[in-house]
């Protein structure tokens, strides 16, 4: 649920909390839907790992009249056909052949349900998010998960914006059902094999952004926004504390008759420790391309899940569809 979604604002290293005006705004700031005029659909693919991973998104969203709006999306992200290496050796000695091994995936899903309305003070909306997290492991492990969260955005006249997006901000549960025969087997196989945490919590987290839209002529604008990534624990980001650590990001969107975008982003700055116990900083950079025509829109991310390093990298691609284009 940290990953991101949309080729577009991972293309600008997820900095939208403050300008984010569509059918994923259910993901990044709830307050966003309000923005759309018409239903929207959007699909996202994107591989990790070598393709070991794949991380797929679908989300539709709708205006319910000029001061409210809904969304629904949903996320997968999986790694399938894992090898079960139990019955690997039979009862007899011999080894059986992996063509011939039961295979079994450990996937992750997330269900939201949004809704976005304008307040009574001109330029201010806000939207909250209702999710539902499912967590399965083979036929080993799965675990149901709830949480919540809530956005609110502020516009100027002047093309100015502001967003604050809160998320799991009651704090999200997920309780994991384990098949204990399973586990028994398993246990007498590896010796002091203990049985894991049966709840996972993740902590409330804020993301503060800001943007402007500066256009040059009729043809030409440029889409500068920042967003500071909150998170109340220390660890190793640019900016930590006992209290909460502060995590930039920037992200420049360059189009062209808003047909054509060309963007790039920064973020994901972390103090990295090194083997000789130095601390080097690390970022994460990202590129992306868009075209958007009558109501079509497709974009590209090239970006990666962590840093700077040469390995991670990712093609993430997606599409949104604007329902204006049927009627």
């Amino acid at each position: 649920m940290n990953i991101g979604v949309d080729a577009a604002a991972l293309g600008m290293s997820s900095a939208v909390t403050a300008h984010t005006a569509d059918v994923n705004s259910g993901y990044w700031n709830p307050a966003g839907l309000l923005k759309i005029k018409d239903n929207q659909l959007a699909l996202m693919h994107s591989s990790y790992f070598a393709n070991i991973a794949n991380y797929d998104y679908v989300a539709f969203a709708m205006p319910l009249d000029n001061q409210s709006a809904i969304g629904v999306s949903l996320i997968r992200f999986a790694v399938d056909n894992i090898i079960d290496t139990r019955a690997l050796i039979d009862s007899g000695g011999n080894i059986t052949p992996f063509e011939n091994l039961p295979r079994f995936s450990n996937a992750d899903y997330g269900l939201t349900f949004s809704y976005a309305r304008a307040l009574p003070v001109k330029g201010f909306n806000y939207g909250v998010n209702a999710k539902v997290i499912r967590r399965i492991i083979g036929d080993f492990a799965s675990s149901w998960g709830f949480g919540f969260d809530a956005g609110i955005q502020f516009e100027t006249n002047n093309n100015w914006k502001f967003g604050i997006m809160a998320r799991d901000i009651t704090t999200t549960f997920n309780t994991w059902a384990i098949d204990n025969d399973i586990f028994a087997n398993v246990s007498d196989e590896i010796p002091e094999q203990e049985l894991p945490e049966t709840t996972e919590i993740t902590i409330p987290k804020l993301q503060i952004g800001i943007s402007k839209l500066t256009d040059f002529n009729a043809d030409y604008s440029l889409l500068t926004a920042v967003n500071l990534n909150v998170r109340f624990e220390e660890n190793n980001d640019i900016i930590s504390t006992s209290f909460a650590s502060i995590n930039p990001a920037l992200g420049f969107e360059f189009s062209y008759i808003n047909m054509v975008y060309l963007r790039s982003g920064i973020g994901n700055f972390q103090n990295e420790l090194q083997i000789d116990n130095t601390s080097q900083l690390s970022f994460q950079p990202s590129f992306g391309v868009g075209f958007k025509y009558n109501g079509i829109q497709v974009d590209y991310a090239f970006t990666d899940i962590g840093d700077q390093s040469v390995a991670l990298y990712s093609n993430v691609f997606s599409l949104k569809l604007d329902f204006s284009i049927f009627r």
